[in-house]
């Protein structure tokens, strides 16, 4: 955050990550239950208190998601968690989605890959219109 993130929106521009600390929080709060209240003060700490100002969740269902990997592709760390794990990640970042909706958008991720694609870049685009400032 401070040695990449912040320099980068200082000068203006604009930064897209794949992981932030919604993702810590899906994964190691809601999958592991380690307890969201737990997590996201160490959270905010670690990220100075940034957030972002826009969340794409591309989300699908954790039956589709999971036969969309093939073995090749499931690391060690995914083997060692079962369904039920994935349920509760997908539940949590349903959860964050709906307790900040002005900064989330869920993108269905079971249709077809362009219309993921267009979704997702249309969510982009009208947030950086509606970022921009008036002429």
């Amino acid at each position: 955050v401070e040695s990449v993130i912040r320099p980068a929106l200082e000068r203006g521009a604009i930064v897209l990550s794949d992981r932030y600390l919604d993702s810590t929080l899906a994964y190691q709060g809601f999958g592991g239950q380690l307890g969201i209240e737990q997590l996201l003060p160490v959270g905010q700490f670690a990220t100075g208190g940034l957030r972002p100002d826009l969340t794409i969740l591309f989300d699908i269902p954790v039956e589709v998601g999971l036969a969309r990997k093939s073995a090749a592709e499931t690391t060690r760390f995914e083997a060692h968690f079962d369904r039920a794990y994935h349920e509760r990640v997908r539940g949590g970042y349903l959860a964050l989605a709906a307790s900040e909706p002005d900064r989330w958008i869920i993108v269905d991720a079971s249709a077809q890959q362009e219309d993921v694609l267009a979704a997702a870049r249309a969510a982009i685009l009208d947030f950086v219109e509606r970022m921009a400032p008036a002429s």
